[in-house]
């Protein structure tokens, strides 16, 4: 193969190249303006569409909260009235038991004071008289202190004696069910104290009997 046919052959190749590219150019498909506005508006429109649904879960999801919020402030008003009736029940249970608690303090009162006040009668138990000295002895020292039990008990659960004798009768806390007369005494003055009062939390637990005096 001589210079002369290789040059040709080069030539022709060239043109072939040539005509290729320009032929590729004029093939290739150029954009489309309406198409390319007609898919932004179409990706605008859901957009919008997809906007609007995430409105509407928030908007649903925002009432949800606004009505749990709702049940619980309810339910937490609920659970403080039935705490208050729990803590009143409690109160009013705990109340009745100190009742009790202060009727046999009572009662353990009386029986010490007469053991207080007990003599054995010479005459009668001359015999015994030192056995039934002993006896008294000790039952009253295991009176007395059942009755410190008693106050000690008491004065945990905040019980406590009201101060009525030689005071101005106070219709809070004492109830007169006698009356003396006694002219050397202010009027509504308490001259006895019949039957205890107390307190139970700076509250009556149970009013005093007293004797008071009247001019």
């Amino acid at each position: 193969m001589n210079d002369t046919h290789k040059n040709r052959l080069l030539e022709e190749f060239q043109t072939y190249l040539e005509q290729t590219d320009q032929a590729h150019v004029l093939s290739a498909e150029q954009p489309d303006l309406t198409t390319l506005l007609s898919e932004m508006a179409g990706l605008r429109s859901e957009v919008k569409a997809e906007s609007r649904h995430f409105k509407t879960t928030l908007d649903t999801l925002s009432d949800a909260l606004a009505a749990l919020q709702t049940d619980n402030k309810a339910l937490a008003g609920e659970l403080a009235i039935h705490n208050e009736r729990l803590q009143q029940m409690r109160s009013e249970t705990l109340r009745i038991v100190l009742l009790e608690i202060v009727d046999i303090y009572d009662r353990l009162t009386v029986g010490f004071g007469v053991l207080q006040n007990y003599r054995p009668v010479s005459s009668l138990f001359n015999h015994s008289k030192k056995q039934d000295v002993r006896f008294i002895k000790s039952f009253k020292k295991g009176q007395s202190m059942t009755l410190k039990r008693f106050e000690q008990l008491l004065q945990r659960y905040n019980v406590y004696a009201i101060d009525s004798i030689g005071r101005l009768l106070d219709p809070r806390t004492m109830s007169a069910v006698e009356i003396a007369h006694d002219p050397k005494l202010a009027n509504g003055i308490v001259i006895e104290e019949l039957r205890k009062g107390f307190l139970f939390e700076e509250n009556v637990l149970r009013l005093a009997e007293v004797k008071v005096n009247k001019l």
